[in-house]
């Protein structure tokens, strides 16, 4: 049978595979909340018959907090390319619920001015896009009896509640998860009917710390003027952080391990069709606010960032207290790339702060750390233009090799515990409105998704 076959396939069965998407948005996965922990399970039991029912050995396995789903299918054959697809099945909770316009948990197709989409909480992220896959090896299947090549399927249920069980699950089971090449779907495309692989994904660094001035709140009116108050430290200090007339981040060392985009990597980028006016207007902004000598996309991608994202202290009820905090308080991450150290740049974040202290004025740490290096793909790998030929067949339009602002760690983790790289491709649109209440995903972006995975697995088994 032949790649069209199934690709007729996927178009005849699109209303299935839909009702089978809003079957499984409809379990209430929500992995932050204990609440929920029935509920996990019962999603991890569901993919777990889903897969048994397309041939695939399937299994839900423990962890001490949320069950893995690991599933293997095809012959071990050196010929053939093995590969790992990963995916979770879990989601963000739904709060403020009064900001939805449909129940969150009742998927439903709405139509739009953009297309059909399906609506709910997941369908983007990233149950949507996991099926995109399965649905692909479904209708694959059905018309040839059997799969392209050997695959591992791996889905977890702690991705949005950091992931504790994970990087114990893959070293206890790295002999089982090893495979040529991992392919992960939870990203979006560049913009609008791009297709996109995602060629290099930012680190993240978490820190947070307490000035403490006086042993107790003051009284303003007595201490007014002599008193050191944490919360002007906290704000001289956090503006420190920055040069305004460059856009920089004026931490000595900072950008140390950051490496330039390469020429012909920015020409690609340039003509992608991102719109760097509509992307800044969807958040309210009327022009962009870091580094000044670098464009959008540069800053989203390819550049490190210093935020602050959560600063407070002394009296915040109703009315006024006249009182002069005993401390304050902030919380701040860096997205890191190229080959930025989180642990290094942590010490050169807290000699910063430390060396502006004023007497009278301590800083305490945070002791819990968290640190994640970027991931950049390897995409010299043949599988990867193989693959962005396919995106471009079925979108009838040039993929590209994009950066992501955010951080994936399991892509790291994939090279790191299993060296095994990994290539990211996803069909989200930036309007998806995931963690957010009203999320979606466009029906084109399933439809697509499924027939451009049927394309790649196509791809990359064929010599």
């Amino acid at each position: 049978m032949s790649l069209n076959d199934v690709l007729d396939r996927i178009d005849s069965d699109l209303d299935a595979a839909t009702n089978r998407l809003m079957d499984l948005l409809r379990i209430q996965s929500i992995s932050t909340d204990p609440a929920y922990k029935e509920d996990c399970d019962k999603a991890a039991d569901w993919l777990v018959a889903d897969l048994r029912s397309i041939g695939i050995d399937a299994h839900k396995r423990p962890t001490p907090g949320h069950p893995m789903v690991v599933g293997h299918v095809g012959p071990k054959d050196d010929a053939l390319p093995h590969v790992l697809f990963y995916g979770h099945y879990d989601v963000q909770p739904v709060d403020p619920l009064n900001l939805w316009n449909t129940p969150p948990f009742e998927p439903k197709l709405e139509e739009t001015e953009r297309g059909t989409v399906i609506r709910g909480r997941g369908a983007s992220d990233d149950k949507g896009q996991l099926m995109t896959f399965v649905e692909a090896c479904r209708a694959w299947q059905a018309v040839n009896g059997s799969l392209p090549c050997r695959i591992t399927f791996f889905f977890e249920g702690e991705e949005e509640s950091g992931s504790p069980s994970l990087v114990p699950f893959m070293e206890e089971h790295a002999a089982e998860l090893k495979a040529d090449l991992a392919l992960i779907c939870d990203t979006s495309m560049v913009s609008r009917g791009v297709p996109s692989i995602s060629s290099q994904l930012r680190g993240m660094l978490k820190d947070e710390f307490t000035l403490i001035g006086p042993r107790i709140d003051l009284h303003s009116g007595h201490y007014g003027g002599p008193g050191l108050n944490p919360l002007r430290e906290v704000s001289r200090i956090v503006a420190s952080f920055y040069d305004e007339d460059t856009g920089k981040v004026a931490v000595e060392g900072f950008y140390e391990g950051v490496h330039e985009v390469p020429e012909d990597q920015l020409r690609q980028w340039e003509g992608c069709g991102f719109d760097e006016k509509d992307y800044l207007s969807n958040a309210g902004y009327t022009q962009a606010h870091g580094e000044k000598d670098r464009t959008v996309l540069e800053q989203q991608w390819a550049r490190p960032t210093l935020e602050v994202n959560g600063l407070w202290g002394g009296y915040n009820g109703a009315g006024s207290k006249t009182v002069i905090p005993s401390e304050a308080h902030c919380k701040i991450t860096c997205r890191l790339v190229g080959d930025m150290d989180p642990d290094a740049l942590r010490l050169k974040i807290r000699k910063h702060v430390e060396e502006r202290l004023k007497p009278d004025c301590k800083v305490v740490w945070d002791n819990d750390l968290e640190g994640s290096r970027a991931s950049v793909m390897n995409i010299a790998r043949p599988e990867f233009e193989a693959a962005r030929g396919a995106l471009s067949d079925e979108w009838n339009r040039e993929a590209v090799f994009c950066g992501m602002g955010g951080s994936i760690p399991i892509a790291g983790f994939f090279k790191s515990i299993l060296d095994m790289d990994a290539m990211l491709i996803g069909f989200a649109n930036e309007d998806d409105a995931i963690h957010s209440p009203n999320e979606k995903y466009d029906l084109e972006s399933f439809h697509k998704g499924i027939r451009s995975w049927a394309r790649v697995l196509d791809a990359l088994t064929t010599k």
